[in-house]
């Protein structure tokens, strides 16, 4: 490998936070491959259908020049493996949150190609700014987007933990995806509900810019949750690009569109 090329440093962490018995969020890291999964269900389902997402995904760190079509095979078959999950009694199926980045190219050029279903989210820290990529498949957020709630007022709705997206639902999974050229020393964050509905932007922003170790820095985040209440599980990736020689030329954004304790749920 050359001092040019692409060189990723990772670290991950995670807890069941203070209030839940299980932790049904999930993560998978390898290769050029970064998600993470919140699982529901009940009774170990959501334990069950975040690895059954995440397992099926796994590929992808095997493939040398990933493109969109692999994602969406995968993801497709993570939706079937996941509907297939059995629960028990009469509740509502197995289901997960999906989201994180995979290292993509373009004409040879790096790029980030994020993918999310729900409300789990990945943010992109450049310049020292952090803007959330990933958008937010929830009630509260549809609500933000018609004007009726302020985004200060979602992150206490009580309704702020439906989503209307999910591997695993009655409905087709449709994914978003976004493309985004890697920078020199982009820092990608991707995280479950449970780092987010405990920490604002701001306080995220101060720990990745305090502390360049990737490790160290995902073991922060978390910890920091849990101290502000660690109401839900917590699971967080924070994954540093270097080697990038230059920015790839043209524009930072190329969208690509269409394709009780704290629980996140699906919205019935």
């Amino acid at each position: 490998m050359n001092e040019d090329s692409l060189t990723l440093a990772w670290g991950a962490a995670s807890d069941r936070g203070l209030r839940r018995q299980l932790n049904e969020d999930g993560y998978f890291a390898g290769g050029g491959a970064f998600f993470v999964a919140d699982g529901m269900g009940g009774h170990a389902a959501g334990e069950v259908a975040s690895a059954t997402a995440l397992d099926a995904l796994r590929p992808l760190a095997e493939i040398e020049r990933v493109e969109p079509h692999h994602v969406e095979a995968l993801l497709e078959a993570a939706q079937e493996r996941v509907r297939a999950i059995e629960t028990s009694g009469g509740g509502r199926g197995a289901g997960t949150t999906l989201t994180g980045a995979v290292v993509a190219y373009i004409d040879d050029a790096p790029y980030w190609l994020f993918v999310n279903v729900g409300d789990s989210r990945t943010y992109l820290l450049s310049s020292g700014v952090l803007d959330q990529v990933s958008v937010d498949h929830s009630e509260v957020q549809e609500m933000v987007d018609a004007g009726t709630l302020t985004a200060e007022e979602a992150r206490n709705h009580p309704r702020r933990h439906v989503i209307t997206r999910a591997l695993g639902g009655r409905d087709e999974a449709k994914a978003d995806f976004r493309y985004i050229p890697i920078g020199a020393h982009d820092r990608i964050l991707v995280c479950s509900d449970g780092l987010t509905g405990e920490l604002t932007d701001e306080e995220i922003t101060q720990i990745l810019l305090d502390l360049p170790d990737p490790q160290m820095a995902a073991g922060r985040l978390v910890e920091a949750a849990i101290a502000a209440g660690g109401r839900d599980n917590i699971t967080v990736i924070v994954v540093d690009a270097t080697g990038v020689a230059h920015e790839t030329a043209g524009s930072r954004t190329l969208p690509r569109g269409g394709f009780a304790d704290e629980d996140t749920i699906p919205r019935d």
